[in-house]
């Protein structure tokens, strides 16, 4: 239930939850559900219930185990946010993160509203980043929602892309993921719709990733936009705790 992970954008995943359920047109071809069902079938204890939601209450802690700094993807087989996720259970995922500083954690939701109804009764800290996936213009109230929230981090998952983004709203905005969809029945992307985020986001300054071009073959499509590869990110947690350390001792010097 923690992986090293193939996802471009991270290292790792953590997965105290899994299984979830449709809300939006993102959610149609979900690569976690096809992947639950798989594992089902494989006879994985932890996916008995195939892709219904699930609580792992021994994974809470897990990364407190690990002595190295990561960049951890929690939940990427579920929605941490989920109507079904106690709490009490979520307020315990942010404790660990919390305790954890020298690793950096990745929290993406569609449930931007329930995500809005309790950010202020969660323990942020500057390792938690919260994204929020829009993949057309029907769900910009997310970014708002999002903008609105007390993550220090705030990140935009446009994956899987399937229509134009015009005019996001980012002046709160930290990161913007693009991704095309992957996988036997992926939707068509349109190149004009990520170079629109792209030149968006390099006039807004923010770090702008490239995830992938998607299709039945992603391998074969590759993630190169214009001749080059676009892995921007916000400045990792460990890192960070580096800047400051530096500054503070040229500060005393």
């Amino acid at each position: 239930m923690a992986t090293k992970s193939r996802i471009e954008w991270t290292e790792h995943t953590w997965n105290p939850v899994t299984g979830c359920s449709k809300i939006s047109a993102g959610c149609k071809n979900c690569y976690a559900e096809r992947m639950a069902r798989r594992l089902r079938a494989m006879g994985v204890a932890r996916y008995r219930n195939g892709f219904r939601v699930t609580l792992h209450n021994d994974l809470i802690e897990l990364p407190l185990s690990w002595r190295q700094p990561r960049v951890i993807f929690v939940n990427s087989m579920s929605d941490l946010f989920h109507k079904d996720v106690p709490f009490s259970f979520i307020k315990s995922v942010f404790d660990t993160m919390r305790k954890c500083p020298h690793h950096t954690f990745q929290v993406l939701t569609k449930r931007a509203d329930r995500l809005a109804e309790i950010s202020g009764d969660l323990p942020w800290s500057h390792n938690i980043w919260m994204g929020v996936s829009i993949e057309n213009a029907d769900h910009y109230e997310r970014i708002r929602l999002l903008a609105a929230s007390h993550a220090r981090v705030k990140f935009l998952s446009c994956e899987p892309l399937i229509d134009r983004l015009r005019r996001l709203p980012l002046s709160k905005i930290d990161w913007v993921i693009v991704g095309g969809e992957s996988g036997p029945y992926a939707r068509h992307m349109n190149p004009a719709w990520v170079t629109e985020i792209r030149d968006q986001c390099v006039e807004k300054g923010v770090p702008y990733f490239f995830k992938q071009w998607g299709g039945t073959n992603k391998k074969a499509t590759g993630r190169i936009l214009e001749g080059r590869t676009w892995d921007e990110m916000p400045v990792l947690a460990h890192e960070a705790d580096i800047i400051r350390s530096d500054y503070s001792l040229r500060q005393s010097t």
